[in-house]
């Protein structure tokens, strides 16, 4: 493991991001949702979405944009649909039970789908999307962001980076979990690596000329004061690469997450030196034995992962993964290995711990 992070056991991390969340006013329950949000981020090695978050949902909290008891309130509910104002409440719980709520609709009609305006960031798309496998379904999340990404020949950004999941279960295989941002890469990268001190790869960012940027540091403050520049699609520059694929596919996001439940939506979603924006989400749940027999659904998913890993290896590299796998084994893993979390995360953990007299958890050797 690298000099520059540190171990932890899991259920006490969980347990002080969830401290200090209630010291804050959020519910138990809430607080244990939004900790079970972060801390599976870190578990599956993602962290951009992890427990480096905590600071940014805590000063949400004190800030005002984010309320821990906001009145969630009910728009549309029929069969098989759901809209939700979130009215400024925290993203990860009004998610997680919207989510809820669309499974136990699928149980019942076959499918269901939902929508949670007024939110805020609620982690990643995946862990919703997960929801479902236990229920033989297949899991959808998406939401949009604040503007982030450029449009392909634009130098402006006009949406956000407006991930994509989708989870389907199988059988002795790990489910297919597809977790995905249509830009390039997330704000979070950026911020990961400005915090890392390293360059960014050719191809994720342009600065306000519409030019490869090299460096975070620069393309986030201009993006902040919309000066221009952003994160390109998926596929990088132009056409050449398929950027406008990338491109389509975000603004699909914003149709569902927001223009189909009345929210903003495109540049209209902007976060600003003092405050993040209000966001929106979509969800839906597919019910498999509408379809075919669940157990049937999930061998042939064996059978179509299994292909998939045993395609022949490009020289020089070691497997050929699926979506979800390489995540559910380091998931696995740090169960038994622990979660491993940036120093200078670890660093910004014990100082939220001083502030708000929360123990901060033993490290592993």
């Amino acid at each position: 493991m690298p000099a520059e992070q540190v171990k932890f056991k899991r259920e006490p991390l969980q347990m002080f991001c969830q401290q200090v969340f209630q010291k804050l006013g959020v519910s138990e329950e809430d607080a244990r949702i939004v900790a079970d949000v972060l801390v599976t981020a870190d578990a599956m090695d993602i962290p951009s979405h992890g427990v480096i978050r905590t600071r940014r949902y805590v000063e949400g909290l004190k800030s005002g944009l984010m309320l821990p008891n906001a009145a969630i309130e009910t728009l549309v509910d029929s069969p098989s649909s759901l809209v939700v104002n979130a009215h400024g409440a925290m993203g990860a719980p009004v998610s997680a039970k919207t989510m809820r709520s669309i499974i136990h609709k699928a149980k019942t009609n076959g499918s269901a789908f939902g929508c949670v305006r007024d939110s805020n960031h609620f982690g990643i798309a995946g862990y919703y999307a997960r929801m479902a496998l236990q229920e033989d379904m297949i899991g959808i999340a998406m939401t949009n962001t604040g503007t982030l990404g450029v449009p392909t020949f634009g130098r402006q950004t006009m949406y956000g980076t407006n991930p994509i999941a989708f989870a389907a279960p199988a059988g002795k295989k790990p489910p297919f979990v597809l977790d995905m941002s249509t830009t390039v890469v997330t704000r979070g990268k950026l911020e990961l690596y400005e915090r890392m001190g390293k360059e960014l790869p050719p191809g994720w960012a342009v600065d306000k000329t519409g030019k490869s940027a090299n460096h975070a540091g620069p393309v986030l403050k201009d993006m902040l004061a919309h000066l221009g520049g952003g994160i390109l699609p998926l596929g990088g520059f132009g056409k050449e690469h398929s950027g406008h694929k990338g491109y389509g596919l975000a603004v699909m996001v914003d149709i569902l997450s927001a223009v189909l439940c009345g929210a903003p939506f495109g540049k209209n979603v902007f976060d600003t030196p003092e405050s993040y924006a209000r966001v929106s989400h979509f969800f839906g749940a597919i019910k498999i034995s509408c379809f075919r027999d669940p157990q049937e659904f999930r061998q042939d998913m064996d059978l179509m992962l299994q292909d998939l890993n045993d395609c022949p290896v490009a020289e020089g590299e070691d497997r050929v993964w699926f979506a979800g796998q390489p995540e559910f084994e380091q998931e696995e893993a740090s169960r038994q290995q622990g979660i491993r979390v940036l120093q200078k995360t670890y660093n910004d953990l014990c100082q939220l711990g001083q502030e708000y007299a929360v123990q901060v958890p033993p490290t592993l050797t």
